[in-house]
């Protein structure tokens, strides 16, 4: 039997052994794509996963109270109760894919040769299907950076074709959401939100990266009931500056104007040759 080549050679690439070259791969095969594509730089979008539009929301609805239940029990109630409610986490959605329909519209209007302030998600469904949906809508590019789970994430149908990635190492993923980025859009979600929330949160208070990333975090009545930050300040445990690196936004042409605003104000022109590329990955100070 003929010995394959190391480098086509399944076992060993999905041996321990090989995980450095399937880390590598994760950072060359994307770096690829991006120069293929011209994507210069990103605007990210996160939010939960579990946020649906507003048709599938309100159509729900309507088929369990159709079903009904005499002398419903609190089973059903409880279900009954959930779906009201995903009815009004609806908004989220709608409102997502609208900011993302904006600003790739804008986009569209600039004079580059490559693709500006691309609207990035983690390509699942959610915040992140409305976010990729809205700028496929406005004729614009969209990335998709997806990451194989259990559960929830697989991807969504309006990634453009060419920039759908799948990802196995969260921290990899992590690496293209920050290092093309120029600002984050953070919609209500859970966990992996939050996480990713404070990754570039550390990213920017710890001056790491040589570029400013605006921080929007969107639904203010829903982060001030999950985040105070004041406290934070208070204790000492962070700057009262530091509170400046957060701004808020209600409604999505008041997202726009900000984003707009601080796209023109920092990153229009970029700062060096290498953020002027494609893909501009940031350079790290030090």
């Amino acid at each position: 039997m003929t010995q394959p080549m190391a480098y086509l050679y399944p076992e060993f690439l999905e041996s321990a052994e090989a995980r450095p070259i399937r880390i590598l791969s994760e950072y060359l095969e994307p770096l690829r794509r991006f120069k293929e594509q011209k994507i210069q730089d990103t605007v990210v979008f996160f939010g939960s996963a579990r946020v649906d539009s507003r048709e599938r929301a309100e159509r729900a609805l309507a088929t369990l109270r159709a079903r009904g239940v005499r002398n419903a029990d609190a089973e059903y109630e409880a279900e009954l109760n959930k779906t009201r409610k995903a009815v009004e986490w609806a908004r989220f959605y709608e409102e997502a894919r609208e900011l993302s329909r904006l600003l790739t519209a804008w986009s569209l209007t600039l004079q580059s040769e490559n693709h500006r302030f691309v609207v990035t998600s983690g390509g699942g469904p959610g915040i992140m299907e409305a976010a990729n949906r809205g700028a496929r809508e406005a004729g614009g590019k969209t990335i998709g950076l997806n990451i194989r789970l259990p559960f929830e994430q697989g991807a969504n149908p309006y990634i453009t074709d060419g920039l759908h990635f799948e990802f196995h190492y969260f921290f990899m993923r992590k690496f293209w959401f920050a290092y093309l980025s120029k600002a984050l859009v953070i919609f209500p979600g859970g966990f992996g939100t939050c996480d990713e929330l404070f990754e570039i949160l550390t990213l920017v208070q710890t001056d790491k990266l040589s570029k400013k990333i605006a921080v929007l975090l969107y639904g203010r009545d829903y982060w001030d009931q999950v985040l105070h930050f004041k406290p934070m300040a208070e204790w000492g445990a962070i700057a009262e500056k530091d509170l400046e690196l957060l701004d808020y936004a209600d409604t999505p042409s008041d997202a726009f104007e900000q984003l707009r605003a601080h796209l023109i104000a920092n990153h229009l022109e970029p700062a060096s040759a290498q953020e002027a590329a494609a893909p501009g990955i940031a350079k790290t100070r030090g």
